[in-house]
């Protein structure tokens, strides 16, 4: 598959190959440098071929948020952590479903879900390793206290055919610009000493001490006691990475191609590409709007429907015409890939491969 961008229907994602390879390198490098185990998040990318690439990196399994996405995985590695609570007897059932090969690791923060599972694993005969779910500041999920973790794994302990494996965490409260990160790192130290501290006092000292994410990434090495972490949106980045600071601009590696439609309401211009193309989390100040153009950095995209983007022209000397191309930044990657069945992976503006967003959705994978 080689072809030009015109070539395509839009909108459509793209995916700089060689932007997208440099980023799995620094992440895969960082890790070996400061000996952690990377457990990337594939809720970015939701497909086999990055999740491959990866594992050929030395990652030493993958961390989903959904079922599809844990069945996906099975493919590529026996080492999935679902960091999501499987609540419910459908998704137990289909948890214990996946291949034999895979060895699970469950994230998970109440009593409830730690007897819903070691039923489930009982029924099925299947040891399932546990992940107790630590809240250190996020507010999100996880056990508000030391003492609650440890209750938890104890109760984790009394159930076989589960195994406690240790603890995890995720640290999306720390939303700062990388260069500010201080304060919130040494807080977070200071809470996650404390459990090991008391973990250790119960002899259930973690095996797998889990957290981390892509604003934190190149500091997970400051978090003491530490084993393994799990960035997600580093594969592609976007205008909210770059806005923090943990990439730079250049290291974004999808953007969704658009066409512009129409130019009649003076100081804008309306592409292709809506709600439906590139979600709905605006940004404030200076990286106001819902994305912004790669050649026209000036340019965002003002509002949106469902169908249509309105780009505002009001800080640019640029005139498009109806039928330009236009590649569009996007405030939030995550959400762009999960709209689409397919991207598309180019180098200098030539198509060069695809492949389909396999573990979007929810429903069970077919076979």
């Amino acid at each position: 598959m080689h072809h030009q961008l015109d070539q395509l229907e839009t909108p459509v994602p793209l995916v700089d190959l060689d932007i997208l390879d440099r980023n799995l390198d620094r992440m895969a490098a960082y890790a070996g440098e400061h000996g952690l185990a990377l457990r990337p998040h594939i809720k970015t990318h939701k497909s086999s071929r990055v999740g491959n690439e990866q594992i050929r990196r030395g990652a030493i399994g993958l961390t989903c948020a959904t079922l599809r996405e844990a069945e996906v995985m099975s493919d590529l590695t026996d080492d999935i952590l679902l960091a999501y609570p499987p609540v419910g007897e459908p998704k137990l059932r289909r948890l214990m479903a996946l291949p034999d090969h895979v060895r699970p690791l469950i994230a998970l923060d109440s009593a409830e879900s730690i007897d819903g599972l070691a039923a489930a694993a009982k029924e099925r005969g299947r040891p399932i390793r546990v992940l107790v779910e630590l809240d250190l500041g996020m507010h999100r999920v996880g056990a508000t206290s030391a003492e609650r973790a440890l209750a938890l794994a104890q109760r984790v302990v009394a159930a076989p055919p589960l195994e406690f494996a240790g603890i995890n965490f995720y640290p999306g409260h720390i939303r700062q610009a990388v260069g500010q990160q201080g304060s919130s790192l040494e807080k977070l130290n200071a809470d996650l000493h404390d459990v090991l501290a008391q973990f250790e006092r119960a002899g259930l000292k973690p095996g797998i001490v889990s957290g981390g994410s892509t604003p934190t990434a190149y500091h997970t090495h400051e978090i003491e006691g530490l084993t393994e972490f799990r960035p997600g949106t580093y594969v592609y980045n976007d205008r909210s990475t770059v806005a923090i600071g943990a990439c730079e601009r250049a290291d974004c590696a999808v953007t969704v191609l658009a066409t512009v439609v129409s130019t009649s309401v003076a100081g804008q211009a309306v592409v292709d590409a809506g709600t439906k193309a590139l979600g709905r989390e605006p940004r404030d100040g200076e990286a106001a709007g819902f994305g912004e153009l790669l050649d026209h950095p000036e340019v965002t995209v003002r509002a949106m429907s469902e169908e249509h983007g309105m780009l505002d022209l009001s800080k640019t000397s640029w005139e498009p015409k109806v039928g330009d191309m236009v590649r569009i930044i996007p405030n939030h990657v995550c959400i762009v890939v999960h709209l689409n069945d397919f991207v598309y992976g180019v180098r200098a503006d030539v198509v060069e491969t695809a492949w389909p967003v396999a573990a979007r959705g929810r429903a069970a994978v077919a076979g």
